[in-house]
């Protein structure tokens, strides 16, 4: 069985070590395909300033090329008819075209053979317009020699290797934008199969993950069935443990009660001799007196102190003793009646019960100018008695140890967490000394300046009885400061015959 165990967990863990490495290739597959995506976004906006770029300067050298046409058809019209409106539509073609290929200038220069081509229609523009500042300035006869000779004037030369280079700046741009689309559709090309191939791999990682997850679960639902078993024979064990701790439980409380009834018996005795003792001691007395008033004599000083002083302060010393002895024996029988009572769970409301601990403590309080705040405590189900003899004692001690010339404030509160409720009782009292916390808590045992009257017996048998309902007693205190007990007990309690 063991061996089955151990293999099983071995086979869980290389399960679990394969499930962790197919998560982190398919994220690896998904930083890839956002890497792709970025890099592919990046692409086409690299690609898309390319062309419209391209495409800019396209429409720069369009606009060039209607100037420029402009300005060669305003020429001829000025050589024909010498109208000044055609020299004045010339001169505004030709600042016109300047500027063009100025701005033309700024978009291609990142293009070295553009560059070029600029260059050469800067000049160009120069040398038309210096030809045609003496063609066009010159008399009647030499304009009419420039019409002649049209088609071989230097002027429509200078054009026509214009349109040229315009042509040939046109056929670079297309050039460039055609790649440029190419070079998109390779990037997009790549992408898509990126894309394709990092889907395929999480679908492969998806598939071969939710069958390992698959096959986990239904050894899992075997391993809780498993676990199911054992936690039932583990209850069936916990159960006879149980049983043979109430058993327990109840041979100490039995024992408890026959010794506080045997300890009852040598405390009547010492009690009844020192009545006796006291019987005793008037009759001497009485003996002194008749000595002193005839004729015997006196017994010396010290019979005389032993019997007026000495025997009456040990009769005294005996008798309180015994009278303190009687008390805890009290308080041991008691506690050992309430370890015996049945506990009856039922529903409390806890601030119900404290408003009325602290109307049974209305004279105290008053009479000490406590103020008493009680906020939302919570509803739980468990002993009345119980419950009430827990806050009864921490209320009480609140109101025992108030700090002297301190104006006493005494906060109940409450609050539930994970199946339980808590209920802590806060003071600005004298506190308790960090090194008597637990102390405390033990039988007969209490903290500070004992000007109270008390046993120290309380805050033992709240905690035994806190421990009887499923809870817990804590105390967070600074000394001069106040304390802060703190009861923990289950919002449902299911009892149970304890003392089986």
């Amino acid at each position: 069985m063991t061996s089955e165990k151990l293999a099983s967990l071995g086979r869980d863990r290389r399960a679990s070590r394969v499930i962790i490495a197919l998560l982190a290739l398919g994220f690896t597959a998904l930083l890839v395909a956002a890497a792709a995506t970025y890099w592919t976004q990046r692409q086409n906006e690299e690609n898309a300033q390319l062309v419209s770029h391209t495409l800019a300067v396209e429409a720069r050298l369009g606009s060039f090329a209607s100037v420029n046409e402009r300005m060669e058809t305003a020429r001829r019209g000025l050589l024909l008819t010498n109208d000044p409106a055609f020299a004045r539509i010339m001169a505004a073609a030709q600042r016109s075209a300047i500027a063009q290929v100025k701005d033309l200038d700024g978009l291609i220069s990142d293009n070295p053979g553009q560059r070029a081509r600029a260059a050469r229609l800067r000049e160009l523009l120069d040398a038309y317009q210096a030809y045609n500042r003496e063609a066009v300035g010159g008399d009647a006869a030499a304009r009419r020699a420039v019409v002649e000779g049209f088609m071989t004037d230097t002027g429509v030369a200078y054009v026509r290797e214009v349109r040229s280079v315009v042509d040939a700046m046109l056929a670079e741009e297309l050039g460039l934008l055609r790649e440029r689309e190419a070079e998109q559709r390779r990037t997009q090309a790549l992408f898509n199969t990126t894309l394709l191939l990092t889907g395929m791999l999480i679908v492969a990682v998806a598939a071969v993950t939710l069958l390992l997850i698959r096959r986990n679960l239904a050894e899992l639902r075997e391993s809780r069935e498993q676990l199911r078993i054992l936690n039932e024979d583990l209850e069936e064990l916990v159960d006879a443990r149980t049983a043979e701790l109430s058993r327990a439980n109840a041979e100490i409380q039995r024992f408890a009660y026959i010794v506080s009834h045997d300890l009852r018996s040598p405390l009547v005795n010492v009690m009844g001799f020192t009545a006796e003792l006291e019987a005793a001691r008037k009759a001497i007395a009485d003996y002194l007196a008749r000595s002193d008033a005839g004729t015997w004599q006196a017994p010396d000083g010290p019979t005389r102190l032993a019997i007026e002083e000495d025997l009456p302060e040990a009769i005294n010393f005996i008798r309180s003793s015994t009278q303190k002895m009687d008390r805890l024996i009290n308080a041991i029988l008691n506690l050992s009646r309430q370890g015996r009572r049945s506990l009856a769970p039922e529903r409390l409301d806890l601030g119900v019960l404290v408003k009325g601990i602290a109307e049974s403590l209305e004279h105290r309080i008053q009479e000490t100018g406590t103020r008493v705040e009680i906020g939302d405590l919570p509803g739980i189900v468990n002993d009345r008695l119980a419950v009430e003899q827990i806050l009864s004692n921490l209320v009480e001690n609140a109101l025992k140890y108030l700090k002297p010339g301190r104006a006493g404030v005494i906060t109940v509160s409450g609050s539930t967490e994970y199946g339980r409720a808590f209920v802590e009782v806060k003071d600005n009292g004298r506190g308790i000394d960090p090194r008597d916390h637990d102390r405390i808590f033990d039988l007969f045992r209490r903290s500070g300046t004992q000007d109270q009257p008390g046993e120290g017996i309380g805050l033992a048998h709240a905690r035994a009885l806190a421990y009887r309902l499923g809870g817990t007693i804590d105390v967070q205190s600074v000394l001069d400061e106040g304390s802060t007990f703190r009861l923990s007990l289950p919002i449902e309690w299911k009892g149970g015959d304890e003392n089986a």
